[in-house]
């Protein structure tokens, strides 16, 4: 229901979505799309690694891809964020997340 709501907005803000069930079936996508900027993904996941643990194989893999990670609980501090990422602490504003979106795909 909540990544319905994710795509929801970000498709109501004029981007294309591709949304992903779990970490597993993200990292297939990316691996046969070349056409994916931005990944949006809660550290919470129901299978497979964590949006952590994605958002670091993402940095790795493709280097390019903007990330923006979401928790409803904070940021734990004994763990890094990858480089050049983003995280906010749900409930976020939606305003908040297709802002940030626009600034990544400028």
């Amino acid at each position: 229901m909540l990544r319905l709501l994710a795509v929801d907005m970000v498709e109501d803000a004029g981007f294309t979505a591709v949304e992903a069930a779990n970490s597993t079936e993200a990292v297939r996508i990316l691996e046969t799309r070349r056409d994916i900027q931005i990944v949006f993904t809660d550290v919470n996941m129901p299978q497979g690694i964590d949006g952590l643990d994605l958002a670091t194989c993402i940095r790795d893999r493709w280097p390019w891809i903007e990330i923006i990670i979401t928790s409803g609980k904070p940021f734990p501090l004994n763990t890094p964020m990858p480089a050049r990422s983003v995280f906010y602490t749900k409930p976020y504003r939606q305003a908040q997340i297709i802002d940030q979106i626009k600034r990544m795909a400028a």
